[in-house]
């Protein structure tokens, strides 16, 4: 089958697209702005070639803080323009607390002023035209899906939601027809002799093979597929994509042959990566603990103000390998919070005491965990340590939930910067697969990146 090849752009190429533009839009506004005004803070020359470094620095990373670079976002504008004017403003602020590696103050506070709004003006220029051209349907990866009907909404939800860019626009059933078959009204159902029609006809880019069962395919679709895949179309299978685009495993399509879905990061096993995170958490603890004791003066007197107890909690949790130890913690909810039982914790929770609630959104609860990192119990990054309760309940629902054990648990980590905080079995099966990705994935880089999502989970009050 002969067709015109349309353009579309991956998630991994739009993210490298809005950082480089981004970029190169401002050193074009600096230029223009020296060569058009009276203005000589930063100028683009040899000369000033680590000062441009440690400003592209400075915007990548606030940049991530602030999620500028987060497609969903990125395809609002009015969202995009208020992340804009945050991680200009910071990175201004730390770009003028750093003299020793960027320009000094100059004598008219006005090009400041300039410097600034340069900034924020090329990269919503930048990203006024990514929303108009970039993010414009015609650039839309529009995708034919394969499936069994009963697997097609836990396919296209996640799908959807992730990538704005990656547009399912319909489905063939792979199952053979029954006397009672099942309808599914939230997408386009095509009939399996219109494949090879509907991939001309809509454009197809892509087919998604989305089946717990290979075997449920027709004769007719398979032979159609091994047509296409000889002809050179691209032809994916669900788990592939949904993990690459989510950055979750989708452990509900993991059967029998589970051990290809888990060729867990190297790692894990990798004795100077094991070092260098350990020395890391050491360092971060002993930091976290100084700090904690000079706010404690403070949080104590709002404890005896606001939240008459203990100021402390103790709760067993389940740590590496399933071994319990005691996690520590800055009471938030009343004394006695489950004396009618074990219950998931809720936003808004009434067990909650308004001090507990000042003490959860600022995360300040969570200072006396560094006690466990430094204890070893903990690391700073990792799955969040759940109680044994909520381990054998869950571990009987969820399949491969006990896998998320074979590393240390963390203060922080790929799930909690990444979803909601889990107060059911579904929020759990989420989180359950965002922390197999971290174990499947694990790296310095993907540390480095949960610590800077971390700020943004902070600053944001989510995960609450």
């Amino acid at each position: 089958m002969s067709r015109k090849k349309d353009i579309h752009f991956e998630i991994s190429e739009r993210k490298v697209l809005l950082r480089i533009l981004d970029l190169l839009m401002i050193i074009l506004g600096l230029y223009f702005l020296q060569n058009s005004f009276d203005y000589n803070y930063l100028t683009i020359e040899k000369d000033n070639i680590v000062a441009i470094i440690v400003l592209a620095i400075y915007i990548t990373v606030f940049g991530t803080i602030f999620e500028i670079y987060d497609l969903q976002k990125s395809s609002k504008l009015d969202v995009t323009f208020r992340n804009i004017v945050l991680t200009a403003s910071t990175t201004v602020l730390f770009y003028l607390l750093t003299p020793v590696l960027t320009p000094f103050l100059p004598e008219q506070r006005l090009q400041i002023f300039y410097f600034y709004l340069i900034i924020i003006t090329m990269i919503f220029i930048w990203r006024w035209a990514y929303v108009a051209f970039v993010s414009a349907p015609r650039f839309y990866k529009k995708v034919l899906l394969v499936g069994e009907i009963s697997n097609i909404e836990s396919v296209i939800k996640p799908l959807n939601q992730t990538d704005p860019n990656y547009k399912i626009v319909g489905f063939i059933n792979c199952e053979l027809e029954t006397e009672s078959q099942i309808k599914f009204k939230g997408l386009r159902e095509f009939q399996p002799e219109e494949l090879m029609d509907v991939i001309r006809t809509e454009k197809i880019s892509e087919i998604l093979v989305a089946t717990h069962n290979s075997e449920t395919i027709t004769s007719e679709i398979y032979h159609n597929l091994i047509t296409l895949l000889d002809q050179g179309f691209i032809i994916r299978e669900y788990t592939q994509v949904f993990e690459e685009i989510t950055y979750r495993v989708p452990i509900q399509f993991v059967g029998k042959d589970f051990y290809k879905y888990f060729p867990f990061s190297r790692s894990n096993q990798n004795t100077l990566y094991l070092t260098f995170q350990r020395a890391f958490d050491i360092l971060l603890s002993i930091i976290g603990i100084i700090i904690g004791l000079c706010i404690l003066p403070f949080v104590f007197l709002g404890n005896l103000i606001a939240n008459r107890g203990p100021l402390f909690y103790f709760q067993e949790r389940v740590g590496q390998n399933g071994n319990l130890f005691q996690i520590v913690k800055l009471r938030s909810m009343i004394v006695n919070a489950e004396a009618g039982g074990v219950k998931w914790a809720q936003k808004n929770d009434v067990r909650v005491t308004k001090f507990g609630v000042f003490l959860r959104r600022s995360r300040l609860d969570e200072f006396p965990q560094f006690i466990n990192v430094l204890k070893g119990n903990m690391s700073i990054i990792g799955p969040r340590p759940e109680r044994p309760f909520f381990v054998n309940e869950l571990s009987r629902i969820i399949p491969f939930y006990e896998t998320r054990h074979i590393v240390k648990p963390g203060l922080t980590g790929w799930a909690q910067v990444n979803t909601r905080y889990g107060s059911s079995v579904d929020d759990s099966l989420t989180k359950l697969q965002y922390d197999l990705y971290y174990i499947k994935h694990r790296s310095v880089f993907l540390d480095l990146n949960i610590v800077v999502k971390t700020l943004s989970t902070i600053l944001y009050y989510r995960g609450q």
